[in-house]
């Protein structure tokens, strides 16, 4: 599959593009990768939070609580435990 892209003029203040231009030397990666992975992080971030409103809006606190009331079936395997630290 052919990822599309396109050109976007991007003006950034010069201090700001001299200390991107030095991350990207140190992390062999060009500015525009960074830019791109950036914008990519930030746009997942906000659609998480709006995923995570909406399901809010449908949550059952009640049945929640009765869920984590209930009795529970077999303990944890041996393997499923946590070292008490």
């Amino acid at each position: 599959m052919k990822t599309q892209t396109v050109a976007y003029p991007l003006r950034l203040p010069k201090s700001l593009k001299s200390e991107l231009a030095g991350i990207c030397r140190e992390e062999g990666t060009s500015m525009n990768q960074f830019i791109a992975t950036a914008v990519a992080e930030k746009v997942t971030a906000l659609k998480t939070a709006e995923f995570f409103a909406d399901r809010q809006e449908m949550a059952n606190i009640e049945e929640a609580r009765r869920l984590l009331r209930r009795k529970g079936g077999q303990p944890p395997e041996p393997h499923d435990r946590l070292d008490d630290a």
